[in-house]
């Protein structure tokens, strides 16, 4: 199977992953609109049929029945150029159980990078093995490696399966996407939102302030004190500023970026995390760059006639030597 190296997200690929982290969200309100931005930009009908029904070994057979009568409804009002895909065909080791075992222990082998014998449970090892990757990869209409982005897209808006997101992140490279692609995958759907599963308000674009910023942000003022939730997307980050007579408190409550002072190493920024910012004193915050981050932001000691002074912006340079 060719290799994706250097490759970007393709619209298609993105179409598949957004309609399978809201099947798996069972968010049909926006699986609807989202199943016709992936037709439209050239995911079979056929492709979206094998990926919900694929994805209900990983989120349940409701939802992935919920989300083929999404497509269906979708359908009663179909367009012209969305494509039927190749006919389905049934696999023929549904014929033969043996068969569907042996090659469902090879795909396994190759998506894990080792053999793999869930020796704790027989039951679940067999399940795995012939009718996970074997019975349901043995299907034509998607590639293992367009599997796997499913997958992936899948279980990232999921909570509780890291360790299966974090096993089908390397899964996916295994089965021929790239390492960059794969990041690519997981920072898109966060910076679209599809990920961000904050109880926080994302608000609305921050857009009196975007000449301050790299990349987007969102501002969501939460009462007359003026405390506010600020959503970063990943890679955003605000200006060097300083703050004058009043001290800016930062108290990071989703997602993961970093605060940094003139002069002074970076702070990682999570959940929990709380910044004082000094009167005065230069500096920066912002998203990592492969997750978006929510701070809550307000200011204390105000002085009579306290100000924000935005200065030049913190360079790619700077921020890319970030880990």
């Amino acid at each position: 199977m060719a290799m994706l190296n250097g490759q970007t997200l393709t619209e298609r690929q993105k179409g598949l992953a957004a309609c399978a982290c809201l099947m798996a969200q069972g968010d049909l309100e926006r699986l609807e609109p989202a199943v016709r931005t992936a037709l439209d930009n050239g995911v079979t009908i056929n492709e979206l049929k094998e990926a919900f029904s694929q994805l209900y070994a990983y989120t349940g057979f409701p939802r992935s029945l919920n989300a083929l009568g999404v497509l269906n409804k979708v359908l009663e009002n179909k367009q012209a150029n969305w494509q039927e895909g190749k006919p389905w065909k049934r696999p023929e080791i549904w014929n033969d159980a043996a068969e569907a075992l042996k090659q469902g222990t090879e795909v396994q082998t190759k998506l894990s990078g080792r053999a793999f014998d869930y020796d704790f449970c027989q039951q679940d090892d067999y399940y795995l093995k012939s009718h996970l990757f074997g019975d349901i990869f043995a299907g034509d209409q998607l590639s293992h490696a367009d599997r796997e982005i499913v997958t992936v897209a899948a279980l990232s808006g999921l909570e509780g399966v890291s360790p299966q997101l974090a096993a089908h992140k390397q899964g996916a490279v295994n089965m021929g996407n790239s390492q960059k692609l794969v990041d690519e995958l997981c920072a898109w759907l966060c910076a679209e939102g599809y990920t961000l599963s904050s109880t926080w308000p994302k608000g609305e674009p921050n857009t009196a302030y975007a000449q301050y910023f790299t990349g987007n942000s969102y501002l969501a003022v939460l009462d007359k004190t003026g405390l506010c939730n600020v959503t970063f997307e990943p890679g955003c980050r605000n200006n060097w500023h300083v703050h004058h007579g009043a001290v800016q408190m930062l108290i990071c409550v989703a997602g993961r970026g970093w605060y940094q002072e003139w002069g002074k190493e970076p702070v990682e920024l999570k959940p929990g995390v709380t910044i004082a910012v000094p009167e005065g004193v230069k500096h920066w915050h912002g998203a990592a760059r492969d997750s978006w981050m929510q701070h809550l932001t307000y200011h204390a000691n105000l002085q009579p006639g306290n100000s924000n002074e935005w200065l030049e912006p913190l360079t790619d340079e700077v921020y890319n030597k970030l880990r």
